[in-house]
């Protein structure tokens, strides 16, 4: 009985996920993880700039089509927009015969576009709806100071917008970093990757989800921090006076 408990022992430390193999396994999870998150929220906030202007335009061949492409990608899953764009880009008339087809064959780069878009379009409705909250006041006295509508907005109607939608951005930046854990679906090895493999290599799916779950929810609480951070920097005029 001794011999078989001490058998089992090693087994059992032979087979332990948390090994240097297996960190690494999450360490390359990580990187993916924060790449795929980061260059989307990146590209997804430099295109939803121009978006949140644009569908504030009195004139409708402008702001349609913005507002279509908000409604679809908010109001379809980003798992479906995922698959569409993953499997949909081999359906391409001739990509396979471009150069375009040894950037797009890799999983990464569908699932950074599909990401992109679908951020960029929450992120349009975001500053959209901040850019219209923008105080009248603030309107009239740029008008005063005679700024034209290019400058108004880079000066005071931009600023402004983005200190009053940092809370709600904050939001979406960590509802990214969760929704990336679909990526793993297309063989993507991100952190739900690496829990996946582990779990399929060691049999041990509470360990390598939990880990990966405490992973995620650090992260979760530094992008809290760091958004709390700025909104006492950039917010602390809103605050009332003490007496």
């Amino acid at each position: 009985m001794d011999t078989l408990m001490t058998w089992l022992e090693a087994q059992l430390a032979d087979n332990s996920i948390f090994t240097l193999q297996t960190f690494g396994y999450y360490g390359e999870g990580l990187i993916t993880t924060v790449q795929l998150v980061s260059l989307s929220l990146i590209i997804g906030l430099v295109l939803a700039v121009p978006l949140a202007i644009g569908r504030g335009s009195p004139h409708r061949w402008i702001s349609l089509p913005i507002f279509l492409y908000c409604y679809v990608f908010r109001g379809t899953p980003l798992l479906v927009q995922l698959y569409l764009i993953y499997y949909g880009v081999v359906f391409i008339e001739g990509i396979q015969e471009t150069w375009l087809w040894v950037i797009l064959e890799k999983p990464f780069v569908p699932a950074l576009i599909a990401f992109t878009l679908n951020t960029a379009a929450y992120t349009a409705e975001i500053f959209r709806g901040a850019i219209k909250s923008t105080p009248r006041g603030e309107i009239e006295a740029a008008r005063a100071y005679g700024m034209s509508r290019g400058l108004m907005l880079r000066r005071i109607v931009l600023p402004s917008a983005f200190r009053r939608a940092l809370p709600a951005y904050g939001n979406e930046v960590i509802f990214m970093l969760h929704a990336s854990a679909i990526a793993s679906v297309v063989t993507i090895m991100d952190l739900t990757g690496a829990a996946r493999f582990v779990y399929a290599r060691y049999y041990a799916p509470f360990e390598a989800f939990l880990f990966v779950a405490a992973i995620y929810l650090c992260l979760t609480f530094a992008i809290l921090y760091l958004f709390r951070y700025l909104e006492r920097r950039l917010l602390a005029h809103l605050k009332p006076a003490s007496g």
